[in-house]
């Protein structure tokens, strides 16, 4: 597949996605490496964007340079971002809110604390994406390891083999201090994603280290 042919099927894919506007995000291709520029209103829209892209085949690799700007001139204040961004936590089950503290700075937000499992970590992200005046968020939580490498590595490797999209033989998986590392080979972006979602379930993992190569 030649760079215009995938940059048609980016462009066509955008302007599907319901919850994208895509007339204000430009596509740029070059060697299966796909930029994203432009500007959307809401982080959430940023976010879904990317998301289409790395399903698309032939995509072996996302530069995100969109840019957020809040629809309207009157910004959210960075109060009442922080306000917003307490209540939601709270009342998502999937969060351990007592454990997360959240921080705003010229509508960037930042949510850091230690929380046990790296789908806490996903779900506080998550949620808090579609807060009105959010233009960014950083992801400091960290995961607190509550199992042994062992384990980790043995609940990876079974969940690898469990999804049938992967050859979880072509995948080796090693895990020291909280660190999973991914070597081999998978056949797509989307392949190495779903890799990728597999390390980060383990129990107490902090960090993924992707060596996987793509063809």
């Amino acid at each position: 597949m030649t760079d215009f042919d995938l940059k048609e099927m980016i462009v066509d894919a955008l302007d599907f996605e319901p919850s994208v506007n895509a007339a204000h995000i430009g596509v740029i291709v070059k060697d299966g490496i796909v930029t994203l520029t432009g500007h959307v209103p809401t982080f959430a829209e940023k976010t879904t964007a990317e998301q289409v892209v790395a399903r698309i085949k032939g995509v072996r690799g996302i530069a995100q340079e969109i840019t957020v700007r809040p629809a309207g001139t009157a910004l959210t204040a960075d109060d009442e971002i922080a306000r917003r961004s307490i209540e939601v936590l709270r009342w998502n089950t999937s969060v351990p809110h007592e454990q997360v503290q959240v921080k705003v700075a010229q509508g960037w937000l930042t949510i850091s604390g230690q929380v046990p499992w790296h789908f806490h970590r996903e779900a506080a992200e998550r949620a808090l994406r579609g807060l009105a005046g959010v233009v960014g968020i950083t992801n400091a939580l960290t995961v607190v390891p509550s199992v042994s490498q062992h384990d980790v590595r043995t609940r990876i490797e079974e969940a690898l083999k469990r999804d049938a999209e992967l050859q979880a033989n072509a995948i080796r998986v090693s895990v020291a201090d909280g660190t999973v590392t991914l070597e081999g080979r998978v056949n797509s972006l989307t392949e190495r994603r779903i890799a990728e979602r597999a390390a980060w379930a383990g129990a107490g993992v902090r960090r993924v280290d992707d060596r996987l190569t793509i063809g």
